[in-house]
Parts: structure tokens; C-alpha cells; sequence
């Protein structure tokens, strides 16, 4: 009799929260946990209007909101047993960053761009959300992080490549940018990928043990889609880019196939057919000299599937011994340029790189065709 008439305090994932940046002219859903048959009432600054939800018998609580066009900031109420106050809530453009050591990539790697960008970067406009590295053997509804502003600090410990690109959003469209740093040096694309994608196909799996243990590094398929992918799946977003191969030189043949089984179980998490925007590796001297231009072909064959788009890095390197390019900035850019040509539809002019297209032998000479 006591349980019936208890109630538990409103409770949030660390995803929303204030500060945060909710993306823009959507239905974005709200959630947490409370009280089981708690009645939840939720009101946004921006049209005072006011929804409610009852939580589960599970103590579950979900909701939609409609959000406005970009702007802000705004705060959000929530009524229960509790009341929490959501504040400086800006409506905006919200982008996944993820991948591997070279979206991980900050200042503390010795980056001259990102250390020339502090003196200037501090944008209340551009937000960043940090996931720190976790596992997890099934899919997780919380991560750690929080939602701060972009200023000298947090650009410190924040992928270059995110920010940059972040930055070229923020001065093209002029809405509020919203980042969420989902990255692991070292990762292989198999453990960024829903298990049972991975575990369910042969071809996939068996080339997932051909990988070699670290200690730096989870190799187990899912395992950081578990544990940082899932946690924010629920949070609307406008796309993401990617930064990664690196990891699965140990069996090129199958990136293509990986990359655009990764990306299928993204979109169904988030239900709906993400913009994924990534980056071929860049030369680097692996073992094998031709490993790193398959995986180069792989990731190019994998622009086959639909609403996807490849940076070219190879002109932006200037030592082939160093797998870490130092030169974010251009690749964030370039990453930015694909998002406003083919997610905002602004005329931007040139945006993709020469691809080829087929050779003709002529005598003495062979004459290739290029698109773009």
C-alpha cells in the first residue's frame, strides 16, 4: 500500500540537459525515468506550451516536443515528484562526430590549427558533448558527458576535425551547431556496429577474428555501439561523420560491406536514413604497401549507398610514415562542404573530389576520364 502512494524524482540522461542543442524544426523526444505511474509535465520557453506523459510501470518516461526553427536560448520545465529546469537551450544543427584516432584528434596532439583557434573560438553558438570511452556487452539508454560551450577550455579535450566542421556550419547556415563526441582510437568499424549485424554474417564475422588484441582498444562487435551509439540514439540529429579504417587493414576486402552495415544499423537506431559523411584514410607505410589503397577503394565503392559522401585527404599529407595527419582543419572543412552541398542544398560550388571514371589507350598514351 506504502508503493502505491510513493513517488521518485524526475531523472534525466546526461544527453539533456541545459546547455544542449536540440535540433531544429523536428519532433525531438524527451526522456528519463521517474516515479512508476508518475505523471510528467513538460513546458518549452519557446511556445509555453505544455505536454505531458505518465511514466511506465518500468519507471520509463518519453515524450515528443516539436521544436521551432533555430534560435534560442530556452528553457525547458519539467513537473513531477520534482521540478528540473533545463536553461540555455538553443534550437539548432546537431551532428555526431565518431570514429577513431583521427576524429579523436585535439589539441593535446600538438594541432598548430586547433592551438591557433583558442585566442578567438569561444562561440556560444557551437556546443560540444563529450562521450567518454565505454563498453557495454547490450545496448545502454545513458552515457556520461555534458553539454558545455565551445571557449578555450573545452576545445581543448574536443575532436579538431568535429570543430572545424562545426565552426564552417555555424558561419554558413548561422544556427546554432550542436556536436557530440562518440570516438576510440584504434577501434575497428566492427565494434561501432550493432552486434548482431556483425555476429549474424558470416563474411562479417569471421573477418572481425581476424583482428589482433590491444590494450587500448575494444575489439568485441558492438561494443562501443553499445555503449556510446545507443545511449544517444534517441536524441534527434541531422547526421553524422566519420573518421576511420585505420583499424581494419587486417581485412580490407570486406571495409565496403563493414562500413555500409555500420551506417544501416545507425539509420535504424535513429530511425531515418542519416546524412554520413566520412574521410578516406590518408597514405600512411602499413606492412603491406597495398593495404591502405583497398581500404581506399573499399571506403570509395561504399558512396553507393545513398546519402553518403567521401573526403579526400591524400593532397593534405605531407608525411607518409605519420598515420596521424596533422592537418584537421581542411578535412572539417571538407566535411562541411559535402553537409551544406547535399544536407542544406547551398550552392557552395565545387565540393566533391575527382573520381575516376575510365581509361582509353591511344597508341602510345593512356588517356583517363575523370567526374567531378
Amino acid at each position: 500500500i506504502l508503493s502505491l502512494g510513493s513517488k521518485a524524482d524526475i531523472r534525466l540522461p546526461n544527453v539533456i540537459n541545459s546547455n544542449m542543442v536540440l535540433q531544429q524544426q523536428s519532433s525531438v523526444k524527451l526522456w528519463g525515468w521517474a516515479g512508476p505511474a508518475e505523471k510528467i509535465y513538460v513546458t518549452t520557453s519557446w511556445n509555453n506550451k505544455l505536454d505531458s506523459t505518465v511514466t511506465t510501470r518500468d519507471a520509463n518516461w518519453m515524450l515528443t516536443v516539436q521544436t521551432p526553427a533555430a534560435g534560442g536560448p530556452y528553457t525547458i520545465t519539467l513537473k513531477g515528484a520534482n521540478t528540473i529546469v533545463l536553461d540555455n537551450v538553443l534550437i539548432g544543427e546537431v551532428w555526431v562526430c565518431s570514429g577513431q584516432s583521427n576524429m579523436e584528434m585535439n589539441y593535446g596532439w600538438g594541432l598548430h590549427d586547433v592551438k591557433a583557434e583558442l585566442p578567438t573560438c569561444a562561440n556560444k553558438n557551437i556546443r560540444f558533448f563529450y562521450i567518454p570511452k565505454t563498453t557495454s556487452k547490450t545496448a545502454q539508454d545513458n552515457c556520461g558527458g555534458e553539454w558545455v560551450t565551445c571557449d578555450s577550455n573545452s576545445l581543448k579535450s574536443f575532436s579538431a576535425v568535429g570543430y572545424f566542421f562545426g565552426k564552417k556550419l555555424n558561419i554558413s547556415l548561422n544556427v546554432p551547431i550542436g556536436l557530440i563526441n562518440a570516438n576510440w582510437g584504434g577501434t575497428p568499424a566492427e565494434v561501432w556496429t550493432e552486434p548482431d549485424a556483425i555476429n549474424n554474417d558470416a563474411e562479417l564475422k569471421a573477418a572481425a577474428a581476424k583482428q589482433q588484441p590491444y590494450d587500448w582498444w575494444p575489439l568485441t562487435p558492438g561494443a562501443t555501439f553499445n555503449g556510446m551509439i545507443a545511449p544517444i540514439s534517441n536524441y534527434s540529429i541531422a547526421g553524422a561523420i566519420w573518421y576511420q579504417g585505420e583499424g581494419n587493414t587486417i581485412a580490407p576486402d570486406t571495409y565496403s560491406k563493414l562500413l555500409t552495415t555500420m551506417i544501416g544499423t545507425w539509420r535504424k537506431a535513429w530511425n531515418k536514413e542519416l546524412p554520413f559523411y566520412y574521410v578516406q584514410i590518408a597514405p600512411y607505410t602499413y606492412g603491406n604497401k597495398y593495404i591502405s589503397s583497398i581500404i581506399r577503394e573499399q571506403q570509395t565503392k561504399a558512396m553507393s549507398l545513398s546519402n553518403t559522401g567521401m573526403v579526400v585527404v591524400t593532397d593534405l599529407v605531407d608525411n607518409i610514415k605519420d598515420i596521424h595527419p596533422k592537418d584537421k582543419h581542411d578535412v572539417g572543412y571538407r566535411l562541411a562542404n559535402w553537409a551544406l552541398a547535399q544536407t542544406y542544398h547551398k550552392e557552395i560550388g565545387a565540393y566533391k573530389s575527382p573520381m575516376y571514371k575510365s581509361m582509353e589507350v591511344q597508341k602510345d598514351k593512356i588517356i583517363i576520364t575523370l567526374d567531378n
